[in-house]
């Protein structure tokens, strides 16, 4: 696959759910008895499960104003805990490619970049001023642009933060580590054939 082929990721728009609290886990996001399975095609059926069983139809991804929302509005440290990949994926599958709050887990940042979901950055302000907005409009259209690092509501423009490299492995298509790996496969080859040990002797 070439460089070309490869998904960039240079914006994101989709209407947005708010999910409240902060430190927030990764047990909370995908409890640890759906991590039995061989893959992840169904762990977006469980995402929150518990919590949502616990709110008794009252959870935001219970919520009909926030149906098929892309885009979830966070707290602080958010993802934080066991580093389980399970977490974003479920999240994925549950149909968020988006994540914006005043904090993410490095850990759980790290495994959303490379599943390609965009985690942005804001100050408490501008967060409570998006959150409040999108739960008075839960309809409108929210657009993250991901080279300025930005998010547009109807409240406005809001400037958030991407790490640097984290902006550059989206917008040029490099989060995606197999493709990388397959584009690379001559260099590889060519780096691994002088390497005495891998040849024999």
């Amino acid at each position: 696959m070439s460089q070309s082929e490869m998904t960039r990721i240079t914006e994101i728009k989709a209407r947005a759910c708010v999910i409240r609290g902060d430190d927030i886990d990764t047990d909370r996001i995908i409890p640890a008895r759906f991590m039995k399975v061989i893959t992840f095609d169904d762990m977006g059926l469980h995402c929150f499960e518990d919590d949502r069983k616990a709110a008794k139809g009252l959870h935001p991804l219970e919520d009909e104003r926030f149906k098929g929302a892309g885009i979830l509005i966070v707290g602080k440290n958010f993802g934080c805990g066991s580093s389980r990949e399970h977490a974003p994926q479920s999240l994925m599958r549950f149909g968020f490619s988006a994540f914006v709050g005043e904090s993410f887990a490095e850990i759980f940042a790290g495994n959303c970049t490379s599943l390609g979901l965009v985690c942005l950055t804001l100050g408490s302000d501008e967060i409570e001023t998006l959150r409040e907005s999108i739960e008075l409009e839960p309809d409108q259209e929210v657009q993250i642009d991901v080279a300025q690092a930005t998010i547009s509501a109807r409240t406005g423009r809001l400037q958030g933060e991407i790490p640097a490299g984290t902006r550059d492995q989206l917008l040029e298509g490099r989060w995606d580590s197999t493709s990388v790996l397959l584009e690379a496969g001559e260099a590889i080859e060519q780096t691994a054939s002088g390497i005495g040990y891998i040849r024999g002797y």
